[in-house]
């Protein structure tokens, strides 16, 4: 194998994928270096389902529109404003022309599946999911040429100035004229989320509850390393794509099945008993990337989930069965949870409902008055046998700090760009995303980041052959 290619990709996941492609169609010799083995290849895509596309008519496997304006007010709903417009409304423009080229590197779509977050106007999703589309662009990558090394992790790049020189890989010395970094957040790294959560008031850390959604291979090395080198950071370490998981759930790679999606048909209580936000505030698929982090501030980082037999069949079930109770009473007993609170908290809820006419699939008439906090839509009494329960801790998905760019994707140092090192993915979403989330934006990032990504290192490759002959 090459150990002088053109463009080195480091990453295994979507945005490194597009990436390699995109570099090696424009005639760049590429090597990619994935740190997982080949099993696990494919970072967090491998879990993912669907990407959020903006259309102006309806297409194959999208109804009706999405038009630009709608999705840029979706996103600056979620991050509250923190987002660059500019670099937002470019991932929103993409989205809209990328599908074609996807489907040239043998991804298929298929429309929005029964129960999956009213997302068949908004999102397109990948028939056989990440792990399919992950598959299908190694394919297209390895016949078109891009050499690929799986269990290689870098350990260490190599710059002169603001320039890429070389990267290092268990001794390794990998020189390229230009790369592109796309190796994930930092989620995976215990150490690094303790230090960036901290201690709270009664001297536990909060972090050590947490769950990782995705990889376990996002150790963060290389986002530290450029941090250190004088790479210009964008975001907040403590901002994640952070949802509400099976407290069952495993330490890594729960993906998507470990979710609880049942939330905005009951109510969420914490250890306490006591609720604590609006479970009905707006559409889930807006909304389920907020509960992660309102769990994170609660007691012992957990809360839990009451639904009553009127929400059956109406969400996506989880892969790991609810708590079962025939009275409310035997319910709190089971899960752990002070009776009399619980009750008085199940009282005063459903004393407070009024209800209209329920529509899980419209912002209804069905909400609370008299009660703090309110629940604002979907608003029902929970007194319909039997009653569930599911336990819930801050599941992780990607973290939100990394490496500030432009529509170029170039890596910036003291506000410059460097002239060959770009990144693509999680370690430049929180340009776009400061906060909040909404379902299908991570791949909608990584796949035009790492587009533009692949071509601009390509063209680094073409300009710097015309300078050597200058």
């Amino acid at each position: 194998m090459s150990t002088d290619p053109d463009v080195l990709v480091i990453g295994g996941g979507n945005a490194a994928l597009c990436a390699a492609l995109m570099a090696r169609e424009a005639g760049a010799c590429v090597l990619l270096l994935e740190a997982a083995p080949r099993e696990w290849r494919g970072g967090n895509s491998a879990h993912t389902r669907n990407l959020r596309c903006m259309h102006d008519a309806p297409q194959d496997v999208l109804v009706d529109a999405y038009p630009e304006e709608e999705f840029w007010q979706d996103l600056l709903k979620v991050t509250g404003g923190k987002t660059d417009e500019a670099l937002a409304r470019l991932v929103i423009r993409a989205s809209a022309s990328c599908r074609p080229w996807m489907v040239r590197h043998g991804v298929r779509f298929q429309p929005s599946l029964s129960g999956a977050l009213h997302t068949a106007r908004t999102n397109a999703f990948f028939m056989g999911g990440g792990k399919a589309l992950v598959n299908a662009y190694f394919r297209s990558a390895e016949r078109l040429g891009v050499q690929v090394r799986y269990g290689s992790p870098v350990d260490r790049i190599e710059l002169d100035g603001d320039r890429f020189v070389a990267a290092w890989v268990k001794g390794e010395r990998i020189t390229a004229r230009s790369c592109v970094l796309a190796a994930g957040g930092f989620e995976s790294n215990r150490d690094w989320l303790r230090e960036a959560w901290g201690q709270n008031a009664r001297g536990e850390w909060p972090s050590d509850n947490f769950l990782i959604r995705g990889t376990r291979f996002n150790q963060g090395v290389l986002l530290r390393q450029l941090l250190a080198l004088g790479a210009d950071a964008i975001g907040d370490p403590t901002q994640a794509h952070m949802v509400a998981i099976d407290a069952r759930a495993p330490l890594y790679d729960g993906g998507i099945c470990t979710r609880i999606d049942c939330v905005s048909l009951g109510v969420v209580v914490n250890r306490e008993a006591r609720r604590f936000y609006d479970e009905g505030e707006d559409f889930w698929p807006k909304r389920y990337a907020i509960w992660g982090r309102l769990v994170a501030q609660q007691p012992g980082q957990v809360g839990f989930s009451i639904i009553d037999a009127k929400a059956i069949g109406r969400f996506m079930p989880p892969v790991f069965d609810g708590v079962k109770a025939d009275t409310l009473p035997e319910l709190a007993q089971k899960l752990g949870l002070d009776q009399a609170t619980f009750m008085q908290t199940l009282n005063h809820y459903n004393a407070a409902c009024r209800v209209g006419t329920f529509d899980h699939t419209a912002l209804d008439d069905c909400h609370t008055e008299g009660v703090a906090p309110a629940k604002t839509h979907w608003a029902r009494p929970i007194d319909t046998a039997p009653f569930y329960g599911y336990m819930l801790k801050p599941g992780v998905t990607f973290t939100y700090l990394g490496l500030k760019t432009d529509e170029t994707a170039a890596v910036h140092f003291g506000g410059r760009p460097s002239d060959n090192l770009f990144v693509a993915g999680e370690m430049m979403a929180g340009n776009v995303l400061g906060q909040g989330y909404t379902a299908g934006v991570g791949m909608s990032i990584g796949t035009a980041f790492g587009r533009i990504a692949g071509t601009q290192a390509a063209q680094a490759v073409r300009k710097g052959a015309r300078h050597a002959h200058a």
